[in-house]
């Protein structure tokens, strides 16, 4: 009840206001509810009134708006949503809606205010008598309040910029909460329905004994009786008790799981927090915004937000509704306007796709986690603008997960079966190859997967593109013929040790065995036919290109006598070499061997044939200067020309190098009598050195420290530009960007730098005095 004196009136005429008032509102009430000769037309609750039972029962405008503005609690503004003058001083009344509105569409930048409603609305279900809790129409989980809850605190988040939402009924919000896309149309139906099923239901019953009640009858007449009084013409279902609790479960079940999407939904505290202001996205105060959040080119960020938001479409309405908050996040990044730019080229790729809005409209994880890319990552960037589609991973972790190689063979092998054309089955291996490094890439960028199971990823991806392509190349040469040759792929390097990162590519070995009864000869130019087409499949462009595509280099240069040996030679070929002409480092490099495609009985053959030569009985005196000379050689001569030796992580002061030469130096040395270090992975084979005393706990631990982090720093580089490089960044931006990547907070990029070089430090010294000493 508001009571105000005459205009200009003092402070006495105001308390008398008051005193009249309030004795008017006692004898309205007394005579809307007082037993009589009939019974009351409806109970009189003043309870929201401000201070509650104990505030005044009528106070002046004036009185309220100082009480809402100094002590207000953020229900009470949830209370006002409703709020309009029904009897009385009609002008009076105006005056209050109007000043109270300012009010109820700002209250949502209190703080905490979302909190606090949904704590309401928790405190709410769990003081319902436990007698009740199954039987409560309105205030239980399903019920009337949870719809209008959830309808309320929407409206209560957006109207403040959204004038459209700032209606007092809620099925009329509800509609234009739908029709400006903060709730999918699915589920304003369902919550539309589902309210006036509730109502129904409600009313029914309390018409039978003319009362207030919200619980559901327990009789089985009484349940037989409100079934008949729900059940509408058209519905051909017998009404019964039990077809009328199953259709109230199925009302309640509904509601409640909308409500939880809906109600708790993360992005509404980050949408309350914003002022009008901030959620302004086309203003001058705008521009001044995003500068400030750390967009260097604020108008440039201002032209993508208007072709995001321009029109009157849903997607339109959509943008309007997220970006706000998406460019905070997006803010988040190392580089905003290059992930707002990114952010807008997948949105339009995307078009009108119905679930990528919605996605980011309704998954928190999933929208920070989009933003978090486009403003940290070139790679997923680039990959993205081509599969846009994967955008839908970011909201289900199960779709993150690289798939195993057993998986990505199998669907190799369904779509070369139904693309038999080379060109065709190529294309789709490769795209396949491009999916799988885009989720890897996506599901590393989220921190689903260790440093151990990316590299696993990528190399999963790589042996099933090198296997397809293999497939593929022999059936394109052989042309339907009889085989001559069966060809084996052998990964060296990285890519035999299973540590591959994003930029890296597949160092092989191509070894033949004619097929019994074949020429040698023709066996030989076949199999040298197919590594060619083999080769030129995995990287020569594909027609329609791939665009941006992460192609697979592949490099033969570890094979007998190099550049100038043969690209495939046979398995005895081999065999007669390693036996006359191998060079220590040729041994050293057998280490890492390991059959990626192939004969599988070619395969086994080629690894006995191998294992003497790179697990020896012995290794002498002469054989060991050798490979030190060759490490102090690699070091002077390989390291690029003005590349600080300290900052490369790759061939510098206790970088990859190092460590991986010191311990292929112990397998050398022992994996003959030690099976456990028969191994082409550095880390196992570090850790089974360890375990042999070769070296001690501190010392290994350095070594395997220093070689993580190099590696993640070559694929934090990699992440970040789209382009390879062994070097840790001297660029402040690039260096942040990288430290990141490597796990640490934002603003710490000098201190990542230091931890870098002291461990290195650390890391060449062990090397130094194990390897050298």
């Amino acid at each position: 009840d508001v009571g105000d004196g005459p205009d200009g009136a003092g402070r006495l005429d105001e308390a008398r206001a008051v005193t009249v008032g309030s004795a008017l509102a006692a004898a309205v009430s007394q005579t809307i509810y007082a037993p009589g000769r009939e019974p009351g037309l409806w109970e009189v609750d003043a309870n929201l009134r401000p201070e509650g039972r104990d505030g005044p029962l009528v106070r002046t405008l004036g009185s309220y708006l100082f009480y809402y503005q100094r002590w207000a609690s953020d229900w009470e503004f949830q209370a006002l949503l409703k709020a309009r003058a029904i009897a009385g001083d009609r002008a009076l009344g105006e005056r209050f809606e109007r000043a109270v509105a300012p009010l109820i569409w700002t209250s949502s930048e209190r703080e905490g205010f979302v909190a606090s409603v949904q704590d309401m609305r928790r405190r709410v279900t769990a003081n319902i008598r436990d007698s009740e809790a199954g039987r409560q129409i309105k205030l239980g989980k399903g019920g009337l309040r949870d719809v209008e809850f959830t309808v309320q605190l929407l409206q209560l988040v957006h109207a403040k910029n959204d004038p459209s939402l700032q209606v007092r009924g809620t099925t009329a919000a509800i509609h234009a909460l739908m029709k400006a896309g903060y709730i999918g149309r699915t589920d304003a139906a369902h919550l539309d329905a589902a309210y006036r099923y509730l109502r129904v239901l409600e009313h029914r019953i309390q018409l039978v004994h003319m009362r207030r009640t919200h619980l559901m009858p327990t009789a089985p007449d009484q349940l037989r009786a409100l079934a008949r009084a729900v059940t509408g013409p058209m519905n051909l279902k017998r009404p019964s008790a039990e077809s009328l609790l199953a259709d109230w479960g199925k009302v309640k079940r509904e509601v409640q799981a909308l409500h939880e999407l809906i109600f708790y939904r993360p992005i509404l505290a980050s949408a309350a927090h914003l002022s009008a202001a901030d959620a302004a996205l086309t203003t001058d105060a705008a521009r001044a915004r995003l500068a400030a959040l750390g967009y260097r080119d604020a108008a440039g960020a201002q032209r993508h937000i208007e072709a995001l938001t321009a029109g009157v479409s849903r997607r339109a309405a959509l943008q309007r509704q997220l970006l706000p908050v998406l460019l905070g996040w997006l803010a988040d990044g190392v580089d905003p306007d290059a992930g707002l730019l990114a952010f807008r080229r997948v949105s339009e790729a995307l078009g009108t796709s119905h679930w990528y809005l919605g996605m980011l409209r309704d998954h928190q994880a999933a929208a920070e986690r989009l933003c978090h890319v486009l403003s940290s990552s070139r790679l997923v960037t680039d990959l993205l603008e081509v599969s846009p589609e994967a955008t839908a991973w970011f909201g289900n972790d199960k779709e993150l997960r690289p798939l195993a190689f057993d998986a990505q063979w199998a669907e190799i092998q369904s779509k070369m079966s139904r693309h038999p054309a080379p060109s065709d089955a190529i294309r789709l291996i490769r795209l396949i190859r491009q999916r799988e490094i885009l989720r890897t890439a996506v599901a590393d960028c989220s921190g689903l997967l260790t440093q151990d199971q990316v590299s696993d990823a990528l190399s999963d991806a790589d042996r099933a593109a090198v296997l397809g392509a293999l497939l593929v190349a022999e059936a394109d040469v052989q042309g339907g013929g009889p085989p001559l040759a069966r060809v084996l792929v052998v990964a060296m390097g990285r890519q035999g040790g299973r540590e591959i990162g994003y930029g890296s590519d597949a160092d092989v070995l191509f070894v033949h065995r004619a097929v019994e009864g074949a020429d040698e000869g023709e066996a030989q130019a076949q199999a040298q036919a197919v590594v060619a087409k083999l080769t030129s499949m995995l990287t020569q462009p594909v027609r329609p290109a791939i665009m941006a595509e992460r192609v697979l280099s592949i490099d033969a240069d570890l094979r007998p006598e190099g550049k100038s040996g043969p690209l495939v030679r046979s398995l005895e070929a081999y065999r007669e070499y390693y036996a006359r002409w191998s060079s220590p480092w040729e041994a050293q490099a057998l280490l890492r061997a390991l059959p990626m495609a192939g004969s599988d009985e070619l395969a086994a053959d080629f690894i006995d044939m191998v294992n003497p030569v790179r697990y020896p009985a012995a290794v002498g005196g002469a054989e060991l200067r050798e490979i030190k000379r060759i490490k102090a050689r690699m070091e002077s001569e390989r390291l690029p020309r003005g590349a600080d030796p300290a900052r490369h992580v790759k061939l510098g002061r206790g970088g990859l190098s190092d460590v991986e030469w010191l311990v292929q130096l112990w397998q050398l040395q022992n994996a003959h009598a030690e099976p456990s270090l028969r191994t082409t992975r550095t880390v196992p084979a570090l850790h089974a050195a360890h375990a042999l005393g070769l070296v001690d706990g501190e010392d290994a631990s350095v070594l395997e420290a220093a070689w993580r982090l190099a590696g993640k720093i070559r694929n934090a580089n990699v992440m970040w530009t789209g382009k390879s490089s062994d070097l840790l960044p001297s660029a402040r931006g690039d260096l942040e960007a990288v430290a990141r990547w490597c796990g640490y907070e934002p603003g710490n990029a000098a201190a990542f730098e230091e931890d870098y070089l002291g461990l290195t430090r650390r890391a060449r010294a062990v090397f130094e005095r194990l390897f050298y000493g």
